[in-house]
């Protein structure tokens, strides 16, 4: 018995080292997002975006993005776009990562299920990267559920969604194919004068990393629409 004994007691520290490797890291971090959208002309619309967010326990700039597109308004319910990103990732003591992005995005109204309203956003990214030379692809797909916490007002609305993102192919700078990351969002919607809008609520961001490693942050997360 006391070789088996031995051999498990040998075994212990290779386990907890695997066991510290696959350790999810979390971090505490707060992002806020600036969004003016509208109408150009008739059916031609647009959207812009001004997002800082904030990591390492909500103590520096961990992301610094800048977003637009152009949109065609299909039907009263669906509209597709056509849109840039540029993103900033500061690096401590280096040089900063910057992100350069093109995308499609089909947004639709899907129905108006328990008093409610569901709608879908689907983007396709295609993604280069200051570290690196290939481009990468990634699809996302967002449900997003609001309901008046009132009957006969529109002034409070509950609000959850959740946001899927898929790699579609590997990268020199990191990409992998396959599940890239979740997230998921609990709050409110509250109106604001005009047809203005603010998001108020806790996101929970799950990403997979390289290796067995995922990260969790927990984002206080403020949005604020400005529609005209």
């Amino acid at each position: 018995m006391r070789l088996p004994l031995r051999l498990a007691l040998a075994a212990v520290p290779a386990l907890l080292s695997t066991a510290a490797q696959a350790r999810t890291a979390e971090d505490e971090q707060a992002w806020l997002n600036l969004t003016a959208m509208g109408s150009i002309k008739g059916d031609l619309v647009y959207f812009a975006e001004l997002q800082p967010r904030f990591g390492d326990g909500v103590s520096r700039l961990d992301q610094l993005l800048l977003r637009g597109a152009v949109g065609w308004k299909l039907s009263p319910a669906a509209t597709l776009y056509q849109g840039y990103a540029h993103i900033v990732v500061p690096v401590e003591g280096g040089r900063d990562v910057n992100e350069e992005r093109s995308f499609q995005q089909l947004s639709w109204t899907l129905g108006k299920p328990w008093g409610g309203e569901l709608s879908s956003r689907t983007r396709l990214e295609q993604r280069w990267r200051s570290d690196g030379d290939d481009m990468g692809w990634r699809l996302r797909e967002m449900l997003r559920y609001e309901k008046p916490l009132r009957a006969d007002s529109n002034a409070v609305n509950a609000l959850v969604y959740a946001e899927g993102f898929v790699a579609l192919n590997d990268t020199d700078w990191g990409a992998r194919g396959g599940f890239d990351q979740l997230r998921t969002f609990l709050g409110v919607e509250l109106g604001l004068p005009g047809a203005s809008t603010a998001e108020l609520g806790y996101l929970n961001q799950l990403i997979n990393q390289a290796g067995s490693n995922s990260r969790v942050n927990h984002v206080a997360s403020v949005t604020i629409f400005f529609r005209h």
